[in-house]
This record gives structure tokens, sequence and C-alpha cells, in this order.
């Protein structure tokens, strides 16, 4: 069935456009016009490509790692879709290898049964550094196994994504990594800036949640961030709640990083979508309070942001333009994946993920989400 779009305004990834509609066919955008035989549906408001998030822990009251299920990435894909996600990385934190295994099984599930939304899967840890572990658990926290590599290797995960720690995972095994396909961010790391260059010259390509869990920038040893910061050729993501970055230091990643580097992460927890205000995370209570999940210490424990909401404040708290801000949830983290990819553009042949928005009290919401073609809130 064909089905023409008309909204008041389309945004396809590069300009905003009137009285221009979108035709979908079998999943799949066929045109930029009203077609013959199509069903004509007007859409108030803007259609947008739909956001791309790389880091969520959970959502609709579940958390991966704790259920790594398919069932939970269908609960963790309807409760995103909601703020304009339509494909995501479901992220297991550094966890037993039982743990790890099961949730890439199911994540290789629901990829060979075409579940909307889910196009891969990260792994953020166990390879990471005790010292900056923010959350994970630190008796989980070990070198890259042979064992390991095998399921990171596997070719039935779509895009694989691992945080790592420099000192934690040798240059062989980061270039043994990116020869298999695997996208290897540096994260949870105290590296020394010529560490964090060595990594990427064996082939890491960005970095996890960009200023957080990472050695900073200072005047006689660059860190993590100082290599983040001055390697064009990588990507950061970046937690846009107001609580993981301070606007000012953002805006200062926006400066430095090339257009198109940074893009936008969530970081969310099992909160999004859910009435939850507390949840158990390795025996640890976390609660909600003031927009920040913490554990008794202070510690911040992933985050309750919305990808809707991160691209409000990226406009609200950086002067960014709105355009941008829906590049950066969208195109430019499809690009880190592949630079050929299917996401962050409305254009025919590419699969017709998008979301409506419009605008209330100067801020984006979201009215619905389309994944492959077909309406999924």
């Amino acid at each position: 069935m064909k089905v023409s779009y008309i909204p008041d305004f389309l945004f396809d990834g590069d300009t905003f456009h009137t009285d221009v509609p979108i035709t979908v066919s079998d999943g799949v955008i066929s045109s930029l016009d009203i077609e013959n035989g199509a069903k004509e549906v007007k859409i108030s408001g803007t259609l947008a490509p739909g956001f791309v998030d790389l880091q969520v822990n959970g959502g609709g009251g579940l958390l991966f790692n704790h259920f790594p299920t398919l069932s939970t990435l269908e609960k963790m894909i309807s409760a995103h879709s909601r703020y304009g996600t339509t494909s995501m990385l479901p992220t297991v934190i550094t966890s037993d290898i039982s743990t790890i295994r099961r949730a890439a099984d199911a994540v290789s599930e629901a990829i060979s049964k075409k579940l909307p939304g889910v196009i891969g899967i990260h792994f953020e840890g166990p390879h990471i550094s005790a010292a900056k572990k923010g959350i994970h658990d630190a008796s989980q926290i070990r070198e890259l196994s042979d064992e390991e590599m095998a399921i990171y290797s596997r070719q039935d995960l779509g895009y694989r994504l691992l945080t790592v720690a420099p000192e934690n995972v040798s240059s062989r095994q980061i270039h043994q990594l990116k020869e298999c396909g695997v996208k290897v961010c540096i994260g949870h790391s105290g590296s020394t800036y010529q560490r964090a260059m060595s990594a990427i010259s064996a082939g890491a390509t960005g970095f996890t949640h960009l200023f957080n869990a990472m050695s900073p920038l200072t005047s006689r040893e660059p860190g993590v961030v100082g290599a983040a910061l001055t390697a064009d050729s990588c990507w950061c993501g970046i937690i846009m709640d107001g609580l993981h970055v301070h606007e000012a230091t953002a805006n200062i990643a926006l400066k430095c990083k090339p257009k198109g580097k940074l893009f936008l992460v969530t970081d969310a927890m099992s909160t999004i979508g859910s009435n939850q205000s507390c949840f158990e995370l390795d025996g640890r209570e976390i609660t909600l309070s003031d927009g920040a999940l913490t554990d008794a210490s202070g510690t911040l424990a992933g985050s309750a942001l919305d990808m809707v909401t991160a691209v409000n404040n990226s406009i609200s708290a950086l002067g960014m333009d709105v355009g941008e801000a829906l590049r950066m949830a969208s195109r430019y983290p499809g690009n880190f994946l592949d630079e050929n990819n299917e996401f962050g553009t409305l254009m025919p042949g590419k699969q017709a993920n998008f979301t409506q928005l419009i605008t209330h009290q100067g801020r984006l919401q979201v009215q619905h989400s389309w994944i492959n073609g077909q309406p999924y809130y």
C-alpha cells in the first residue's frame, strides 16, 4: 500500500521545505511527491528523519542488562519511539560474559525477526578503567578475552559498537575489532592523550559520552578529552540533559569538532516511557530526583533523558538552529555507523523512518513516529 504524507513542513535532513509531500511504499520512501493510487494523509507540523540513539540502556521500565531478551527490546523501542527515536543500539554495560552473550543473542533474534528500530548493539564495557568506571560494576571490569572477542566478532548483530579504555585493550585488539567491522569508541578511560591517539591510529573512531568518565584536558596532559576534541576524524556522543555536561563545556566541543562529528545520545535507563522513580542496578538503588538518576553516593547512573528533549536542550542551551539539532539526533549518529547509512535523510530509496514534530510553548514535541513506513507511535 502506498501512502502519501502531506506535512506542513518537511525536513529532509538538509533543508526545510513547504508543500513537499513524501510517499512511502513497502517501508521505503518512493518519492517526494504524491503518487497515483496513494492514500493521502495530511500531517500538521514537521516531518523529520527519525532519531538514531546509539546508547540506550533501557526503557519502558526495563533495563537491558537485567532482562536481555527480545521482549525487553520490544518494550525499549516502544518507549523511545514516543520521543522520536526510530533506530537504536540497545546497550549492555559492564557485566559477566553470560549477560553479554545473552544480550548479543537477543539482538541477533531481533534482527533476524526484523524487530523495528533495533539496528545493532552497544557493548559499553567491561574493558574499561576502574578509576573511571562511574556506575559500572568494578568487580566485572577486565581485559578483553578471546571468548569475548568471538562475541564482538559475530556478524549477526547488525551494527556493533564497543566502548573500551585504551589502558585495558591493546592496539592490536582494537585493530582486530576494526577489521571484523566493530566500531570502537574510547570511554570510561583515564588514558593519557598519547595512548588515546594510539588507539585512534589502531582503529578507534569515536568517544562515548564526551567529557564524562574520561581523563580531562589539562595544561600539560590533554587526556582523553584533549584527544576527543583534536582528533578531527573521530565522532563524539554527548548527553545533553543539563546534568552530564555544562552548556559552556558543550559549546567548547561544538567549536572544536568539525561539523557532523558531534551527535546526541541519551544514555537512557529504564525510566523512559514508564512511571518508574527508582530501580535496582547491580545491587544498588537508583533514584530519580530533579531529572537526575543517582545512587546513594550521588553518582550519576545513566540518564532520564529522551531524544526529543536532547534536541530541545541543544536548541535552547546552545543557541543551535533547529535543523542542526535534528541532524545531531539523526544524520550524524547514522554517519558514525556508516557513511552510506539509511538514517537521517528523507530521500527516495531510504527507509521510511520519520517523526512528526509540532511546536508547543517554544519546544518540539513528538506526535507520531514511523519505522519502516509503519506507524509505530
